[in-house]
C-alpha cells in the first residue's frame, strides 16, 4: 500500500463542501481540516504507484474550490500501536 500526505490550500469559503467533496473520491481514506499553512490534510492510499496521479492530479486537483496541493509520500509508518508492539515482546 502506498500513503500519499496531501496539504491542500482551498478556497476558505468552501472548506466543507471541498472537504466532503475529497473524502469521496476513490483512493481517499481520510480528509483532516487543520490549522496553520493548509486548510485540509488529505490521506490517500492506493495500491499502485500509478494510480496516485489518478488519485491526486486527476482528482484532487480538479475538485472545486481547491487552489493548491502539496504530497508528501511515505516511506514507512510508524504508530503507538506499533511501537508498543515492538517493546512488548515476550512479555506477558
Amino acid at each position: 500500500m502506498i500513503t500519499a500526505i496531501v496539504n491542500v490550500a482551498c478556497d476558505g469559503r468552501r472548506i466543507p463542501e471541498v472537504a466532503q467533496s475529497l473524502a469521496e473520491l476513490d483512493g481517499v481514506s481520510e480528509v483532516y481540516s487543520v490549522t496553520g499553512d493548509v486548510d485540509l490534510v488529505v490521506m490517500v492510499r492506493v495500491r499502485e504507484h500509478e494510480h496516485l496521479a489518478d488519485v491526486i492530479a486527476g482528482g484532487i486537483s480538479r475538485v472545486e474550490g481547491v487552489v493548491s496541493t502539496t504530497t508528501n509520500i511515505a516511506f514507512r509508518a510508524y504508530s503507538r500501536h506499533d511501537l508498543e508492539s515492538a517493546f512488548a515482546l515476550g512479555v506477558d
